[in-house]
């Protein structure tokens, strides 16, 4: 009888080796334990060699697979599963740093054939895996072992957070189900942090010199979900189809010459308001329903405030919806927005005011002789203004890729933060970097030009925030990337050509995005109009795709939304389930009433939730006098479920120290085992 699951995992260099076990012979409890010594490579062979030596009588060990990282662990009624990535793929890279996509995983049960052959499984425990496996881990996933990829670049140099507070970000989407293993072990050794959204990198060239341009958009886990099932604002302050993009800039040059970098970070989200939109099967376009409860517009203020501790002041407000309709529909969230604003305002000093900007995207696009995206660069180069980017450049130390540490940084003029390190992370085995990113030092860093930081963000929003406003965030890229590429000294003007390759170039990418974000979030591929216009595309055929991607939008909104997000609750733990409890499946919409919820036995079980209907009020409301908790300015999250106090651990503790060596490990690509 199989007892226990082995997983093995070692540094890249092959020099630490580490053990975990997993009991199999439990069904319902999950017993982990992981064994702190570190191995050599021939004393973990022969570890396993003992091992399966004294169990040759029930079959010995038997080799499952090779994975590149746990993503985490789940439960519903029956046994607990393990879900692990089996195959990636290299997407980009940032400062030497990989980060990957998931090409094949796996969810593999913990309890041994033999103990759930005794179990009493439900069609329920069946389809509940199925709704889990809806979400495609191979779909629009990424990460890094040794870049916080949930982060943007500036925010990565000027903080210093590892381990937990990595996992708790607002962008990683399995931080509940790695949760219960990083609670009991303390370490983030053997799971990997999922950021979902998009990331692209291209090579590019302007006058002959080549860069690399990378675009990513962080999707929000909190009050995630599809179009008509998420929209507006929760009671927490979380909007609905809130997305980070970052565009990053840098040079294409060997690694071991001195590198400038760029970038820049923009925001969409749902108008915070409490509105909601009813699915019909019988009106593609339903009323927009406005709720009059937030007299005093806390949910909103709380929006900006988070806002604002994310990325500064000031916060610019992009709103692209319609001003004037013959039937009110976007009209009436254009003026409540504008009231909401100015009531915010009032008591706020003139500096820390939000600018608040509304330009009717859909009455300009009408016109023949309106160059949209002339008029919307126009608005975006003053925002730009606003906020500034970032960009720095610094000379390698020798011998190593990636981030450096940066205490000249901390010494410029032009920098208010303190920035460090990117921090104690070791890259992959598989993963073509040099030494430890954790032995880099400031001997030889070298600025050319004095760093700039970002101070404040554009917010654009439409209705959706899918179409009107990925056209917009397209426009701010392609002023930001003028003055990105001035920075980096490759042109002399911060104006790029609209009619150039480049600009060209950038748009396929903010197109790539947008169909990327608008299928997540509404089902169809975004509609492109005024970047098919640019392009000079035949009107006829044009008309023709915008038809069949509006038909395509409502059949996924009608009649596939709503296991779509009963998928996503389940993958980010809003919904738990519970024996003697309603199923997902047997409430309405997204409505969920007192549902008790499992845990690991090892996790914290005192924060119970319940659950409410989704017309942007959240899904989720917890048991609090606060409405919400407080953040820090690193996107720190409001604690849904309190970890267990970490007494004796700090942010910068290092996971995993040997006294021989006192370096820092905490990255292995584990090989799986199942023994008797």
């Amino acid at each position: 009888m199989h007892q226990n699951f082995y997983m093995i995992g070692r540094d890249k260099n092959r020099n630490i080796w580490r053990f975990l076990k997993i009991d199999r012979l439990d069904p319902f409890e999950f017993n982990i334990l992981e064994d702190s010594t570190t191995y050599s490579e021939i004393e973990c062979c022969d570890i396993i060699r003992r091992i399966h030596e004294g169990n040759k009588s029930s079959g010995g060990l038997k080799f499952v697979t090779t994975c590149y990282g746990i993503v985490g662990f789940i439960k519903f009624l029956g046994p607990y599963y393990m879900l692990l990535i089996t195959k990636r793929r290299k997407i980009g890279t940032i400062c030497g740093h990989a980060v990957y996509a998931i090409t094949k995983s796996e969810m593999i049960p913990i309890p041994n054939p033999t103990v759930q052959s005794n179990m009493n499984y439900s069609k329920n425990e069946n389809r509940y895996k199925k709704l889990l496996c809806s979400v495609d881990l191979t779909k629009d996933f990424f990460f890094s072992y040794s870049y916080h990829v949930m982060h943007s670049l500036q925010k990565n140099l000027c903080n210093h957070e590892t381990g937990q507070v990595l996992y708790e970000t607002m962008f990683v989407w399995n931080e509940f189900l790695t949760r219960g293993i990083r609670n009991h072990l303390r370490n983030t050794l053997w799971t990997v942090a999922l950021v979902y959204g998009f990331f692209k990198q291209v090579k590019l060239s302007v006058s002959g010199r080549h860069f690399k341009v990378t675009l990513i958009a962080r999707r929000s886990r909190h009050y995630a979900g599809t179009r008509y099932l998420k929209r507006g604002v929760n009671e927490k302050g979380r909007v609905a189809n809130d997305v980070e993009t970052e565009q990053i800039v840098f040079e294409d040059v060997p690694e071991e010459c001195p590198m400038q970098i760029s970038s820049v970070v923009q925001n969409r989200g749902s108008i915070p308001l409490f509105w909601s939109q009813e699915t019909s099967r019988l009106n593609i376009k339903p009323d927009i329903i406005l709720s009059k409860k937030d007299q005093k517009y806390q949910a909103t203020r709380l929006h900006f405030e988070n806002l604002v501790k994310r990325y500064g002041n000031p916060v610019i407000i992009l709103n692209l919806i319609k001003t004037r309709e013959k039937k009110p529909r976007e009209s009436i969230l254009r003026a409540e927005f504008a009231n909401a604003i100015a009531f915010i305002n009032k008591e706020l000093t003139e500096e820390n005011r939000l600018k608040f900007l509304h330009w009717d995207l859909n009455k300009y696009s009408k016109y023949k002789s309106t160059d949209v995206l002339s008029l919307l660069r126009i608005v975006t180069a003053y925002a730009l203004n606003l906020t500034g980017f970032f960009y720095c450049q610094v000379a390698p130390t020798s011998g190593t890729k990636g981030l450096l540490n940066w205490s000249d940084f901390e010494n410029s003029e032009n920098c208010d933060c303190c920035v460090q390190n990117l921090g104690d992370i070791e890259e992959d085995v598989e993963v073509e970097t040099g030494e430890n990113s954790s032995s880099m030092n400031a001997s030889q860093n070298h600025f050319v030009k004095p760093p700039m930081l970002q101070k404040g963000v554009l917010r654009t929003n439409c209705i959706d925030c899918l179409d009107r406003t990925n056209v917009a965030q397209y426009a701010y890229g392609l002023v930001s990337l003028g003055h990105q590429l001035h920075a980096l000294a490759f042109i002399d003007k911060t104006d790029i050509d609209m009619d150039s390759p480049l600009a060209e170039d950038l748009m396929k990418i903010y197109e790539a995005m947008g169909d990327t974000l608008a299928l997540q979030y509404g089902g169809s591929a975004a509609h492109n109009k005024i970047f098919s216009q640019r392009r000079g595309q035949w009107k006829a055929a044009t008309h023709s795709q915008e038809f069949f991607r509006t038909l395509q939008r409502y059949y996924s909104n009608a009649y596939m939304d709503a296991e779509k997000q009963d998928a996503i609750n389940v993958f980010l733990g809003h919904f738990q389930p519970h024996q003697g409890k309603p199923a997902l499946w047997e409430m309405d919409s997204d409505q969920h009433y007192n549902i008790g919820r499992h845990s690991f036995n090892f996790a914290d079980e005192n924060a119970r939730s319940f659950f409410k209907r989704s017309l942007s009020e959240g899904n989720i409301v917890f048991e609090s006098n606060s409405p919400v908790e407080p953040t820090d300015g690193g996107q720190n999250e409001d604690n849904n479920h309190p970890l267990p106090d970490n007494k004796g651990l700090s942010e910068s503790t290092p996971e995993i120290s040997t006294c021989e060596s006192g370096l820092s490990y905490n990255r292995y690509t584990p090989s799986f085992f199942g023994t008797p």
